[in-house]
């Protein structure tokens, strides 16, 4: 049996990338999203959730854009003068081998975030990070122990399998050193990855096998689309998007993902692409049918 998860990241960021989700399950072919605590949309995000059944929706753990749930004088090490996110992940990263990443201010932003997506009303599948933060070795381990406290009991474990570097490069000569650039993250992330696998094991936590997107994304399009789907193996695999419309709020964003999100969403919604899944034999599902019985 081939399953198939399609996961929309950056919900709540914008109103267009909230009304691209919603189109994109509705239309297309995703079948789950996780949202931004934090996100300039997130009730609205929430709003829209709630008219959709199918669509399971964890959380994006974010410590590298825009302002913090919590109050800034509480996790005043991760924060700048402005209140706002200060570090990258690989700041963070560094920070959390030499010893001066304060996992107890981590900790207390993280708890903010799922409990403001719980409050909200939303039933949440799972748990990754917005440019997979959450797997830093230390905040790994973190983020397993607040998922087993909160009962949530999957995590995004981004080992990608299929990136098609070569082909991916051909079609697109001129971004060859970005796609690249992005297949070296894909294979230090795997490294990361394939130790929170085991380690979910260990805790009980589930994850789909296999993952893709992340070599792909801003050129995540119909034909790369098709493409993935066919070498699909059996198995569940998840693929992970950014679709979305551009609006004035997307543009006050530091995120470089623009029109790329409008190409990936036209991809998604494509009649055909159903097509191929059909012929395939893939079932789309959401995080929640990893460890809900039948």
């Amino acid at each position: 049996m081939k399953r198939l998860i399609v996961n929309a990241d950056d919900f709540g960021l914008s109103q267009g990338i909230n009304h691209a989700v919603m189109l994109g399950h509705r239309q297309g072919i995703i079948t789950s999203a996780t949202l931004l605590a934090n996100g300039g949309a997130f009730t609205a995000a929430v709003e829209m959730a709630r008219t959709a059944g199918g669509l399971g929706v964890g959380v994006h753990l974010n410590l590298t854009e825009g302002q913090p749930v919590s109050a800034p004088s509480d996790i005043p090490s991760l924060v700048d003068a402005q209140g706002v996110f200060a570090h990258t992940v690989a700041q963070l990263g560094r920070r959390s081998l030499v010893g001066s990443l304060s996992l107890r201010e981590v900790e207390r932003e993280f708890r903010a975030q799922i409990e403001k997506v719980l409050a909200a009303g939303v039933a949440v599948t799972h748990l990754d990070g917005h440019k997979h933060v959450h797997l830093v070795p230390a905040l790994c381990r973190l983020v397993m122990r607040l998922a087993t406290e909160y009962g949530i009991l999957g995590l995004r474990c981004p080992c990608e399998s299929f990136s098609a570097i070569i082909w991916l490069m051909r079609r697109n000569s001129r971004a060859a050193s970005r796609l690249l650039h992005q297949y070296g993250v894909s294979r230090g992330l795997w490294l990361l990855a394939r130790r929170a696998s085991r380690a979910c094991q260990q805790a009980g936590l589930r994850h789909p096998r296999y993952f893709y997107g992340l070599t792909a994304t801003g050129f995540l399009d119909a034909e790369v689309l098709q493409r993935l789907i066919c070498h699909l193996p059996e198995g569940t695999s998840e693929l992970m998007c950014h679709p979305g419309y551009v609006d004035d709020q997307l543009r006050r964003t530091p995120t470089r993902l623009m029109a790329q999100r409008e190409q990936e969403l036209q991809a998604l919604v494509r009649p055909e692409i159903r097509q191929v899944l059909a012929r395939e034999g893939v079932t789309l599902i959401n995080y929640r049918d990893l460890y809900t019985p039948g």
